[in-house]
């Protein structure tokens, strides 16, 4: 089974670029690392995060590797069409990194723990390649952390399918809260987290449309067919559900999420 549940399509690729748009200065204002850095984006996707970092850093090096072909296709179409000049682009797998060892000063991660089965090994494989007293950052979200007015029960549902769903693909789309053990199982020393709330109401129409709309029900809606198919909710409340998530985009209407981004050293 496929272990990305959100699929590689237009419009999937579509949603993760306005995602990071929308949350660059909450997730990213702080992800600047020192001059002359080697570091390596593991599971870079479309490049979304890629085209963030890397100009916040002209002097580092970037090596950005994904399981995907397809993805880095775009990701390089992305990069190049931007004039981005200190990123190089490899397919590679977190679990079989064809990289020497110690060769990075820092690693990244960005949204791909919560599509993998073995999180800590994936954490471990990667520290074989970043040097002694190199660091690393990793960046999810909690779906349990997701809490809206006017509230809703079909809503929950409709976000629980999803969390039900990305589970049947061997990930976990409640890791956010997770970070700093999964850090610590994996040895790394001087582990951090720092939560990013998102709090969204109409005095913030940027966040009202490109994270309440455009990133947040948008994933969920994505993952309607396989709801249904996988008989985990009933058409009728899917689709009261998906309404009252947009219902919570009105002028009355208030959206709240977590994410979760942690730091920590190579000891």
């Amino acid at each position: 089974m496929n272990n990305y549940v959100h699929g590689y399509s237009e419009r999937e690729s579509k949603r993760l670029q306005d995602q990071a748009n929308t949350l660059d200065e909450l997730l990213h204002h702080d992800s600047v690392f020192p001059a002359g850095s080697k570091i390596l984006e593991a599971g870079c996707g479309v490049g979304s995060q890629t085209k963030i970092i890397a100009p916040k850093n002209p002097s580092c090096r970037f090596t950005s590797i994904d399981i995907s072909g397809e993805s880095l296709k775009k990701a390089s179409y992305t990069i190049q069409s931007l004039k981005i000049k200190n990123v190089e682009f490899r397919i590679g797998d977190i679990f079989d990194l064809k990289l020497e060892a110690e060769s990075f000063d820092h690693i990244f991660l960005c949204f791909v723990l919560e599509h993998l089965s073995m999180p800590v090994q994936a954490l471990l494989d990667l520290k074989k390649v970043l040097r002694k007293g190199g660091t690393i950052t990793v960046i999810e979200g909690d779906h349990g952390s997701a809490y809206f007015y006017p509230d809703s029960d079909a809503a929950q549902k409709a976000i629980n399918c999803q969390v039900k769903l990305q589970a049947m693909h061997g990930g976990n789309a409640l890791i956010g809260r997770e970070i700093y053990p999964l850090l610590c199982r994996a040895d790394f020393k001087d582990c951090t987290v720092s939560p990013r709330m998102v709090y969204v109401d109409s005095s913030k129409p940027f966040l009202v449309e490109g994270f309440t709309k455009n990133t947040f029900t948008a994933m969920i809606e994505g993952v309607r067919e396989d709801a249904l198919m996988n008989s985990l909710i009933s058409e009728q409340e899917w689709n009261q559900g998906i309404k009252d998530l947009y219902r919570t985009a009105e002028d009355d209407g208030v959206f709240c999420y977590t994410f979760f981004k942690g730091t920590a050293i190579k000891g």
